[in-house]
């Protein structure tokens, strides 16, 4: 005859492994693809050469860590290698049109010439840096459009891509690399 310890004992046994099972069964499998999506690239920028400008970058830089997830613009320490130069010129802003790549290169100028005409510095600086994101002109557009530069006209201060302009970032930048097709490496000048 079995004694009713024995019963108890393999009755807490049994509840054990059910148990058990249940829990690893229950347990989230990673999701590889959610995994790679979630994955930011960092570029580094340098602004050193870009006196005057410096809190029309920070707020331009700002804005566009705000708004897109997979990539983020972080300063260059001093010394090390930026992906992205950031220079003051005195001619019409313009910059090469990316998406520039973790240890490629794209430069940004800032012309003061179209702060003369009027328009916005940190819509200006945010303008610029979503050509090395890889954003083209969308000439002429309105003003929340930021991708439509001078076309938007001088009252215009959206500094803020829009929800396509995201989209598209967020593309070339998906899976924590950027583009698979190479930069497209034109110098894009925002002249009216």
């Amino acid at each position: 005859m079995l004694d009713s310890r024995w019963f108890k004992a393999a009755g807490v046994a049994v509840a054990l492994t059910l148990a058990s099972a249940t829990a690893a069964y229950a347990a989230p499998v990673p999701d590889p693809a959610a995994e790679s999506s979630a994955a930011v690239v960092t570029l580094r920028y340098d602004d050193s050469r870009a006196g005057g400008w410096e809190a029309a970058i920070a707020a331009g830089v700002a804005s566009w860590n705000a708004n897109v997830g997979n990539v983020k613009l972080v300063e260059a320490a001093p010394g090390t290698r930026a992906e992205i130069q950031i220079v003051a010129t005195s001619g019409w802003p313009q910059a090469t049109l990316g998406p520039v790549r973790p240890g490629g290169q794209a430069r940004v100028e800032l012309g003061s010439q179209a702060v003369t005409e009027g328009h916005d510095k940190t819509r200006i600086a945010a303008h610029e840096l979503g050509h090395s994101l890889g954003l083209p002109d969308t000439k002429p557009g309105p003003c929340s459009q930021l991708m439509s530069g001078s076309s938007a006209g001088t009252s215009c201060t959206n500094a803020v891509p829009n929800a396509a302009e995201r989209a598209r970032v967020e593309s070339a930048y998906a899976g924590g690399l950027a583009s698979r097709v190479p930069a497209d490496g034109r110098i894009l000048v925002d002249a009216p």
